[in-house]
């Protein structure tokens, strides 16, 4: 008789201190998923994986809650609230690192945009009058002139599709492109003699 008044007892005791622990695991549960919303849609883009592992130790803390685990919650929250800070940590230096980048394409940019256009007025200029005279530059003769033509088709086409990907907010893909662009653009700009 005695021995199941201990039991009992014992029984309370720990059914006592596993609702203690309820509160706070849920609150901490809460906690860290509130942290982690509150980065995800960052994190989505710039570290992927990272946010995936974490998602993955979340779940495991919401599984041992749903089992009434509250000590092991407990007990496991500061590690998965230290994986949430880590990565905001990494989601924090990824988006300065891809802003800094993108600042720099802007100002590439803006000097590309500023001296491309030019370029490609005294090209079609020059292209039209060569046309016209039939007066080809030195050392260059109808096929070679018609090759050159084709280059600057090409140049006038990648001109307009860095324009179109930078006014699309793909400032790094459009700077690499007129970087292209502009090269080509000097290039022929010394085969057809154009005036600088």
């Amino acid at each position: 008789m005695r021995t199941t008044r201990l039991i009992a007892l014992a029984a309370t005791v720990i059914l006592a201190a596993c609702a203690n622990q309820k509160e706070p695991a849920e609150q901490a549960v809460s906690k860290i998923e509130m942290s982690l919303d509150g980065v995800r849609a960052d994190a989505q883009q710039y570290a992927a994986d990272q946010l995936a592992a974490v998602d993955a130790s979340v779940k495991r803390l919401k599984d041992k809650l749903a089992q009434q685990d509250y000590d092991g919650v407990v007990g496991g929250a500061p590690s998965v609230a230290s994986e949430v800070d880590a990565l905001k940590s990494t989601v924090a230096t990824a988006k300065a690192d891809a802003e800094a980048t993108l600042a720099a394409a802007q100002s590439e940019w803006n000097d590309l945009n500023s001296s491309v256009p030019g370029m490609v007025e005294k090209l079609q200029a020059r292209v039209d009058q060569i046309s016209k005279s039939k007066k080809y530059p030195k050392g260059m003769d109808k096929a070679g002139f018609e090759t050159a033509k084709s280059g600057f088709e090409a140049l006038k086409t990648e001109w307009t599709e860095a324009s179109g990907e930078f006014a699309s907010g793909q400032a790094a893909n459009a700077v690499r492109k007129a970087r292209n662009a502009k090269s080509k653009a000097e290039e022929l700009m010394t085969q057809l003699e154009a005036k600088a």
